[in-house]
Formats: structure tokens, sequence, C-alpha cells
């Protein structure tokens, strides 16, 4: 039985450095992107992931969010795939 323990040891070892290393960061990550993606509002100046920098002229119920590149120009993107806000609006005083 004890032996049986001894080999089993460095096999749970290893599972929790993984977790420690890295399973317990990715998780981190993804609710602080969650919940950038969630706070963002219009006139916020974001980055989508596939490099374009644009306003946030909209945000919509459904996932997705209205980004002016350009002016005169707006794109519908999914709020997921926002990487970086690079500046943000104040909320509004009441």
């Amino acid at each position: 039985m004890d032996g049986a323990l001894a080999s089993f040891l460095p096999l749970i070892l290893i599972f929790a450095i993984m977790y420690f290393l890295l399973i317990r960061p990715q998780q981190k990550k993804l609710k602080d992107h969650q919940a950038m993606v969630e706070a963002l509002r219009r006139g916020d100046q974001v980055v989508t992931q596939g490099g374009l920098i644009g306003k946030v002229a909209k945000v919509k119920d459904d996932g997705e969010i209205e980004v002016e590149i350009a002016e005169g120009v707006k794109v519908r993107v999914v709020k997921a795939t926002i990487s970086q806000v690079l500046n943000k609006t104040e909320p509004a005083k009441s």
C-alpha cells in the first residue's frame, strides 16, 4: 500500500505544479478580459485582435459593438475580439 502511494506522489505533484503555473493564471487572465469587455462604453479607444484601432461608437446588447475606424466608417465587432482598451472615457457624472 505504501509503495502505491509513493508511486502516485510524483504524478500528484506534477498536476499541482501544472495547476498553479498554467491553469490558474489562464483563468485569471480570462476573468480580467471578460471584465474589460463588459466595462466597454461609448468613446473608448480599443484595439481588436485583428489589429484595428478605433473608437467605440455604440455598445449593443447582443455581444457586439460598433467601432468607428475612420471618419464615418463604422464596423460591427464581436465584443470578445477586443484585445485592449487604449483610452477609457470617464463615466458621465450624475
